[in-house]
C-alpha cells in the first residue's frame, strides 16, 4: 500500500499533532499516532500491530541485549530533577531564592532576561539547557506574575536555536561529522568547521528566533494566545491556568523549612551543571582518546553526561535539606521519602510524553516518512538558487512530521549537499546546508511531538500544548523572516544580503505588533510591584 501511496506515511505524525491540538491531549494524541503508524507498517494486520508496538516501547529501555542507556538516562536525569526540586522546595530554598532575586530583579521584564541569558550562556546541550533554565528561573518569573507558556517560549527558543549555531555544543559535532564528507565532494577547500561556520552565517531562522527573544522581552510584545496567558499571570498571579496538567508541579502538601537560604537552590544547580560538563568531558575523552574539544564532542554521550550531573545535584540538594531541617521534627525520614516519590510523581507527565514521541519517531522513520519528504525535495525542477527557500520549508515539514531535528539533518543534509554539488555551484553549497539547518530547527521549534518542546515544557512548568500554541506565533514570524531572507539570497546569491533582509522584517512584524497590541504591563511600565502580595508565589506552590 505505501509503495503506491507513500503520502500515507504523512498520516500518523498529521494525526498526532490535529488531534492534540483540538483536543489538547497529548498522550491520548501521541498514541493514536503511534497506532497509526504501526497499521501502516504491517499492513493494518492488529495483531502485529500490536506487537509491533510493544516493540517500540520495550526498544526505549532494552535494544541489542543491553539497557538503552540513551532513552534510559534522559529519562531518570528527569526524574532526579524532580526530587533536587522537591528537596529545594522543603528547604526552604526556593522561597529564600525568589525573595533574593526580586530584590534584586525588580521588573517582569528583568525577570525575562534571566532565563534568557542562561539560554545562551548554558549552550553545550539543548536537553540540559531545557530542563535547567526553566528549573532554575520559575521562581522569579512567578514571582513577577510572568506566565508559564512565556517562560516556556524563552526557554526553548535559546536552547536548540542557539545549540544548533554554537560548533562547541553537541548540536555542533554531530553536525560537523554530517558535514564533513559532503564539503570533502565539493569542490571547496575548507574544513568541516569552516563548512559549519558557514552554514551557521545562512542558518536564517536560528538567528532570527534567537534574536526575537531580546525583542519580544525588550518590547514586551505577546501576541495570540501568549496574550491571554500574560494577561491572566499578570492580573491574577496565575502563571498558568487552574486545573490545568503541569509537568514538574509538585504537590502542595510538602512541607517547607523556614527561612531558608538561597544556597540551596544556587549550590545544587551549579553542581548539576559542573557535573554535567564533566561527563561532557569524562565520557568525551573515554570515546576518542583525545582532548581536541571537537572530538571530545563528537565522542561525549550527552544522556551519560546528564546523569553524572543529577548525581551531583541530588546530593548537594539532599545535603542542604538535611542541614536545614535536622532539628525539626516534622522533616524527618518519612518526609524524605515523601520528597522522592513527589519529586519523581512530579514528572510522570513529561516521561510519559517523551516515550510516547520517541515510540513515534521511531515507527516514522520505519515508516519512511523523512525519506518521502527527502524525495520530493530530490525530484524538484527548480533554479538551484530557489532550492534553497525550498530546502528550507522541506525541512522544516520534516522535523515538524517527525519531531525531530537531527533526523532531519541526517537526511537532508547529504541530499541538499548532493544536488548543489551534482549542478557545480559550489557557492551555493554552504546557503543551502544553513537553510537545512533552519528548517529543521523551525520545525521542531513548533512540533508538538519534538521532545525539545516537551523538555521546554518540562523545566518551565507549562503544559505542552499551551506551551505550543502561545510559541506557533513567534515561530511564524521568525519563518516568515527567514523565508523573506532565503529569497533574497536566491535572488541576489549573497548571504549577507539575505541576513540583512531576515532582520529588517522582524523588526518590522515586531513594530506591527507593538501597534496593535501594546504590553499588558504598559500602565506599570514592566514593575511587577503588584505582585507584593504575593500572590503569584502562592498560585506556583
Amino acid at each position: 500500500m505505501l509503495d503506491t501511496a507513500p503520502w500515507l506515511t504523512l498520516v500518523p505524525p498529521a494525526l498526532a499533532i490535529v488531534l492534540a491540538i483540538i483536543t489538547r491531549k497529548v498522550m491520548i494524541s501521541l498514541g493514536a499516532g503511534v497506532l497509526a503508524a504501526a497499521l501502516l507498517i504491517v499492513n493494518f494486520n492488529v495483531l502485529d500491530a500490536l506487537a509491533l508496538t510493544w516493540q517500540s516501547f520495550f526498544g526505549i529501555f532494552w535494544a541489542d541485549g543491553q539497557v538503552n542507556t540513551w532513552y534510559v538516562y534522559i529519562l531518570l536525569f528527569i526524574v532526579v530533577l524532580g526530587v533536587i526540586a522537591a528537596f529545594i522546595m522543603m528547604s526552604g530554598g526556593t522561597r529564600a531564592f525568589a525573595d533574593w532575586a526580586v530584590q534584586r530583579i525588580a521588573t517582569r521584564r528583568g525577570s525575562q532576561v534571566l532565563p534568557a541569558i542562561l539560554g545562551i550562556v548554558i549552550f553545550i546541550d539543548d536537553y540540559f539547557n531545557a530542563l535547567a533554565v526553566g528549573q532554575i528561573s520559575r521562581p522569579v518569573t512567578d514571582e513577577h506574575r510572568v506566565s508559564r507558556a512565556k517562560l516556556a517560549y524563552i526557554v526553548d527558543s535559546t536552547s536548540a536555536p542557539v545549540a544548533v549555531l554554537a560548533p562547541f555544543s553537541s548540536w555542533g559535532a554531530y553536525i560537523i561529522g554530517i558535514l564533513a564528507p559532503i564539503v570533502a565532494a565539493s569542490t571547496l577547500t575548507i574544513s568541516s568547521v569552516e563548512a559549519f561556520l558557514g552554514a551557521a552565517a545562512s542558518n536564517y531562522y536560528a538567528i532570527a528566533a534567537a534574536i526575537l527573544v531580546w525583542l519580544v522581552i525588550a518590547f514586551r510584545v505577546d501576541i495570540g494566545p501568549m496574550r491571554r496567558e500574560e494577561r491572566r499571570a499578570y492580573g491574577e498571579g496565575l502563571p498558568y491556568a487552574k486545573g490545568e496538567v503541569v509537568p514538574g508541579q509538585l504537590s502542595a502538601d510538602l512541607p517547607v523549612h523556614e527561612p531558608g537560604a538561597k544556597r540551596a537552590v544556587i549550590v545544587p544547580f551549579v553542581a548539576l551543571v559542573f557535573g554535567v560538563f564533566l561527563g561532557i568531558a569524562w565520557t568525551g575523552v573515554s570515546a576518542s582518546g583525545s582532548w581536541d574539544i571537537l572530538e571530545v564532542l563528537a565522542n561525549t554521550d550527552p544522556s551519560g553526561a546528564l546523569m553524572v550531573g543529577a548525581l551531583f545535584g541530588v546530593v548537594c540538594a539532599m545535603y542542604y535539606y538535611w542541614r536545614y531541617t535536622s532539628p525539626n521534627p516534622k522533616f524527618g525520614w518519612s518526609t524524605f521519602g515523601k520528597g522522592w516519590l513527589d519529586g519523581a510523581k512530579s514528572m510522570l507527565p513529561a516521561i510519559g510524553i517523551l516515550i510516547l514521541a520517541w515510540m513515534l519517531g521511531g515507527l516514522i522513520e520505519t515508516l519512511g516518512t523523512g525519506s518521502f519528504l527527502g524525495d520530493l525535495v530530490e525530484r524538484s525542477n527548480l533554479a538551484p538558487g530557489w532550492l534553497i527557500p525550498i530546502v528550507f520549508l522541506s525541512a522544516a515539514a520534516m522535523a515538524f512530521s517527525t519531531g525531530s531535528s537531527w533526523g532531519s539533518f541526517g537526511l537532508l543534509l547529504p541530499i541538499a549537499g548532493g544536488i548543489v554539488n551534482s549542478v557545480d555551484a559550489p557557492e551555493l553549497l554552504l546557503p543551502m546546508l544553513g537553510a537545512v539547518l533552519a528548517g529543521a530547527v523551525a520545525g521542531d521549534h513548533a512540533s508538538p511531538i519534538s521532545d525539545t518542546t516537551i523538555l521546554s515544557a518540562t523545566g518551565a512548568g507549562c503544559n505542552v500544548i499551551t506551551h505550543v500554541v502561545t510559541q506557533l506565533p513567534f515561530v511564524a514570524i521568525a519563518v516568515t523572516a527567514a523565508l523573506f531572507g532565503y529569497a533574497a539570497l536566491a535572488l541576489t546569491s549573497l548571504v549577507w544580503v539575505g541576513l540583512i533582509v531576515t532582520l529588517l522584517t522582524l523588526l518590522v512584524a515586531i513594530a506591527v505588533c507593538r501597534k496593535f497590541a501594546s504590553p499588558i504591563d504598559a500602565n506599570s511600565d514592566g514593575n511587577s510591584d503588584a505582585n507584593s502580595d504575593g500572590t503569584a508565589a502562592a498560585a506556583a506552590a
